[in-house]
């Protein structure tokens, strides 16, 4: 059974609408998606570090549209593997665990690695948002498309742009 890796943030989880929400809460300025073209998160909100390091944060992220379903679906055909960069905000590690049990109950704990480098678990398959993540990758590589990357060319990569998309590739 092929094994696939699966990004949380910014691929399950919809850190930029909860950058955007947060964002204007903090400046009373709720800004378009768009105007975040381009940039990382790190530079499209001023407020980025102090949202990312602050409990809730990861807890309370909206569910990317029909990631659930999506999900259910290939957990039924392939070995699934959720892979997070969570050790960098150690506040996350609980919080995403606790988010992935409340929304994709189908989840166990057993495909659950909460890590600091990707390139240290193996897989046929990778979904993820960030090149970075995926340029070391051997497999097969999907770029999941969010503003950071929305426009640049990723070599050797597929791309889809939601749940839909992934699940007719796969």
């Amino acid at each position: 059974m092929k094994r696939i890796l699966v990004d949380m943030d910014g691929v399950l989880a919809d850190v930029y609408s909860q950058f955007l929400k947060l964002e204007a809460d903090e400046t009373g300025v709720l800004r378009n998606r768009d105007e975040t073209n381009g940039k990382l998160e790190s530079e499209a909100f001023p407020f980025y570090e102090k949202h990312v390091r602050s409990k809730g944060f990861f807890r309370t992220v909206p569910v990317m549209k029909g990631s659930v379903e999506g999900l259910e679906y290939l957990n039924g055909k392939y070995e699934i593997i959720i892979l997070s960069s969570a050790t960098e905000f150690p506040q996350s590690l609980s919080e995403k665990e606790l988010w992935l049990n409340e929304y994709y109950p189908f989840i166990d704990w057993t495909q659950m690695v909460f890590c600091g480098r990707k390139d240290v678990v193996s897989g046929d398959i990778m979904i993820d948002d960030h090149p970075k993540n995926l340029n070391f990758f051997p497999g097969e590589k999907i770029i999941f498309t969010q503003p950071h990357n929305i426009r640049l060319i990723v070599p050797n990569c597929k791309r889809a742009s939601d749940w839909d998309e992934i699940v007719k590739m796969l």
